[in-house]
């Protein structure tokens, strides 16, 4: 029996409709029932155990000012069943200016902790796993704190099917739509009029990955994202431009190249360069720590299922 103090806090735990509930019963194989601030739990011992667990993480998560969703759900069922399973799941969070960002996955935890210790970090994985979102956050606050003095986000300009020269605009108008999650993960982070006003001052810089041939990049904290679309010399170059007091995460996911066909990904060489080497850290998510619409984990399960049954063909 579990018992909570805050009914309100408890009935956003539970959901409009009881729809987090739903979920938790049906994730974990229990049966949930409450009588006013009394919660019982009925189901095998680890289950109960595990569930007890969930409750009141998400039940800290509403006192603590967080606002809950499926992701959050999501989140909280996977890390109390990490513990369960005797894996490491120590607590991070970032804290910015518009919010404070909890793990919602031990894999999410692992990767903030690393982005905070170590000096270059390279997230791997499938997308909604976090790791542009949660690299950013950690840039914004480390700014906030004074422990950088710029942030600067960059992109291989290589996508799908396009090409800068198809868009109208100068060229700050061309690159602004393959910025554009960048754009949105600092919008999470900071007030927009601070995003603005940063830009305009150069305390944040959203760049294509060419432009940052030529510089030594000083007290910042820089993030190549979409790595896997760099060529070696372009990840070469980018690794090389860390100066004096800079950190750099580098993200990519090696299932959605879009170089040429020949073309190695330089993401995918310095993966085999850099491994093992001291300051730099390898955080590898799955289809397992993929935290959008329930759906969007179904269907990258689906593909990887599709490319494995194809290479094993091949």
């Amino acid at each position: 029996m579990l018992k909570f103090d805050d009914n309100r806090a408890l009935g956003e735990v539970f959901g409009e409709h009881d729809r987090h509930l739903a979920r938790i019963e049906k994730a974990l194989g229990v049966m949930v029932s409450s009588r006013g601030n009394r919660v019982s739990i009925t189901g095998t011992s680890d289950a109960k155990e595990t569930a007890s667990a969930v409750l009141t993480n998400l039940y800290e998560q509403v006192r603590g000012g967080h606002d809950l969703n499926d992701v959050a759900v999501s989140g909280a069922i996977r890390t109390a069943e990490a513990r369960a399973n005797g894996g490491e799941t120590a607590d991070a969070a970032i804290r910015t200016r518009r919010k404070t960002i909890l793990a919602r996955s031990p894999k999410q935890a692992e990767y903030i902790t690393a982005l905070r210790e170590q000096e270059l970090v390279f997230g791997l994985g499938p997308a909604g796993t976090g790791k542009t979102f949660l690299a950013v956050a950690m840039g914004v606050s480390l700014l906030l704190e004074g422990r950088v003095e710029r942030i600067i986000l960059s992109r291989p300009a290589v996508e799908a099917g396009e090409r800068l020269g198809f868009l109208p605009g100068d060229i700050r108008e061309k690159v602004d739509p393959y910025m554009r999650p960048l754009y949105d993960a600092l919008y999470h982070t900071l007030p927009q009029d601070r995003v603005i006003k940063s830009l305009d001052s150069g305390e944040l810089e959203i760049a294509p990955l060419a432009f940052m041939r030529g510089r030594t990049l000083s007290n910042a904290f820089v993030i190549l994202d979409e790595a896997q679309n760099t060529t070696t010399a372009q990840m070469k170059m980018a690794l090389t431009r860390m100066g004096e007091g800079a950190r750099m995460v580098v993200t990519g996911d090696l299932s959605q190249v879009d170089l040429p066909k020949g073309v190695r990904s330089g993401l995918a060489e310095a993966i085999e360069v850099l491994g093992g080497m001291d300051g730099v850290a390898f955080v590898q998510f799955s289809d397992a720590d993929v935290l959008r619409h329930p759906l969007v984990t179904r269907i990258v399960k689906a593909y990887q299922a599709r490319d494995t049954k194809e290479n094993s063909r091949g």
